[in-house]
């Protein structure tokens, strides 16, 4: 028996997998979104807008993780399985947000700042919960056999979820990076 205890250090790429931190922060970013869905966001229904916390905890994990598209396509899997357990159209939410984490990865590479002040989370927010609430929107009416112009009555939800989810990933970006950034 060795007497001499060594230490192993191992070094993870990081191209393509997803680190113990990232999934943290991706657990804990679902776990308040999961919590504010059924809470905030029940209240906030009778508005017409249904917020969709869980799409802006995944936003904000591929923002703050700088998640390139295979890690953001593992992020949109994790928060569909999540979603699993409230949604109205099970298994739809494996397309719709892994389609709005690709659009969440592709535009958070963008660097939009007017007057110095990134509004990149707000673009890249706004536009994943467009783009994963539409295709739910469009999608889901299908699948349920309802007819396809019905679609039209869900838009306003739609924007407004969009714009709802966008304000809280801007919102939160920043001092959530700062936060990050001390530990």
């Amino acid at each position: 028996m060795d007497q001499n205890p060594r230490t192993r250090t191992v070094a993870a790429s990081g191209r393509g997998a997803l680190d113990i931190s990232a999934i943290v922060l991706l657990s804990v970013l679902l776990a308040a979104g999961f919590i504010l869905n059924f809470t905030l966001g029940n209240a906030l229904a009778i508005t017409g807008i249904k917020p969709q916390f869980i799409i802006a905890a995944y936003s904000l994990a591929i923002l703050l993780t700088r998640a390139n598209l295979a890690q953001s396509v593992l992020y949109g899997l994790i928060s569909a399985a999540v979603i699993q357990l409230s949604t109205s159209v099970p298994g739809l939410n494996f397309v719709t947000e892994v389609a709005g984490a690709l659009v969440m990865a592709l535009l958070c590479r963008l660097e939009v700042a007017p007057a110095g002040r990134s509004i990149t989370p707000f673009i890249a927010g706004f536009a994943a919960a467009l783009v994963s609430g539409a295709l739910f929107a469009g999608l889901g009416t299908v699948l349920m056999g309802a007819a396809l112009v019905t679609v039209t009555a869900k838009i306003p939800v739609v924007l407004g979820t969009a714009v709802f989810n966008a304000i809280v990933v801007q919102a939160l970006y920043t001092p959530l990076k700062s936060v990050l950034k001390r530990s």
